[in-house]
C-alpha cells in the first residue's frame, strides 16, 4: 500500500562560497545559525577561483528567517555575497519517545518503523557511565524495539 506523502512546506536555501575563513570561524557561524533557528547548516568542500580550496556554506531556513540568516552569514563570515533559492520540501512525521536503558532514560526520535536515539542524551549517558557512546546508542535502540512488542 502506498504511503500518502506529507504536506509540502516552503523553505529557502541561502548559500555562500568562502575560501578565506578558518575552521573555527566557520564552526562558530554554524553554531550561531543553528541557535537562531536554521533548519540545517552544511559545509561542502568546493574548488574556488585560482584553484583555492574553499567551502560552500548552505543554510536551510523558513521564509521568514531569510533576513536573519543572511545577516548572521555577513556578520560571522568573510563572504561578500549570498545566493538564495526557494524550495518545496516534504518531511516525514516523527515523534519523540523516551526509553529506559541501563544508562538511564534516553529520548529517541521515531518515524515509521525506525528510531534514532538523541545524540546529546546518549553522549551525557556515556560520559556519566563511562560506557562507549556506541554501546549507549545500541542499548537505546534495543530498548525502543523491546517497548514496541
Amino acid at each position: 500500500e502506498a504511503v500518502r506523502p506529507p504536506e509540502a512546506q516552503v523553505v529557502w536555501t541561502i548559500e555562500a562560497n568562502i575560501d578565506d575563513a578558518t575552521p573555527q570561524v566557520l564552526a562558530y557561524a554554524m553554531e550561531r545559525l543553528l541557535t537562531a533557528g536554521a533548519l540545517d547548516v552544511t559545509f561542502t568542500p568546493a574548488q574556488m577561483k585560482k584553484n583555492r580550496p574553499g567551502v560552500t556554506v548552505s543554510v536551510l531556513c523558513r521564509p521568514e528567517q531569510r533576513d536573519e540568516m543572511t545577516g548572521i552569514l555577513f556578520a560571522e563570515t568573510p563572504t561578500l555575497g549570498v545566493r538564495m533559492c526557494e524550495w518545496e520540501r516534504r518531511v516525514r512525521e516523527r515523534r519523540m519517545e523516551e526509553v529506559e536503558t541501563p544508562y538511564g532514560k534516553i529520548r529517541v526520535k521515531v518515524s515509521g518503523s525506525a528510531c534514532a536515539p538523541e545524540y546529546e542524551d546518549c553522549r551525557s549517558a556515556a560520559e556519566a557511565s563511562g560506557a562507549p557512546l556506541r554501546e549507549v546508542i545500541h542499548q537505546a535502540v534495543l530498548a525502543w524495539l523491546k517497548d514496541r512488542r
